[in-house]
């Protein structure tokens, strides 16, 4: 298993790979969370990604679910900065080529 991966079993019984966007520790909630892909894409076309709250300390922790609208808002807004982030280099780089 790569560092930045890893593996589940989902629900038919296959085992799947996951890649490991990023990890973070919430002020707000005090609570670290995992956000990672399968690399599938739904039917827009946009890669499919998830987040769980997880244990840092504990390399065998359980991926716990995300059950509050306050933690989405948390990792919603985080995401949607990224993007904006990676919009914006992806814009600056191509201006620079030409």
């Amino acid at each position: 298993m790569k560092k930045n991966s890893f593996s589940m079993i989902d629900e038919n019984g296959n085992e799947v790979v996951y890649d490991v966007l990023f990890t973070f520790e919430s002020d707000e909630t005090k609570k670290n969370y995992i956000v990672y892909t399968d690399n599938t894409k739904d039917e827009n076309g946009n890669i499919e990604v998830y987040a769980s709250i997880y244990d840092p300390e504990d390399p065998q922790s359980k991926l716990e679910a995300i059950t509050t609208d306050k933690e989405w808002k948390v990792i919603e807004t985080i995401l949607n900065t990224l993007q904006e982030e990676i919009r914006n280099k992806k814009d600056k780089d191509e201006n620079d080529e030409q």
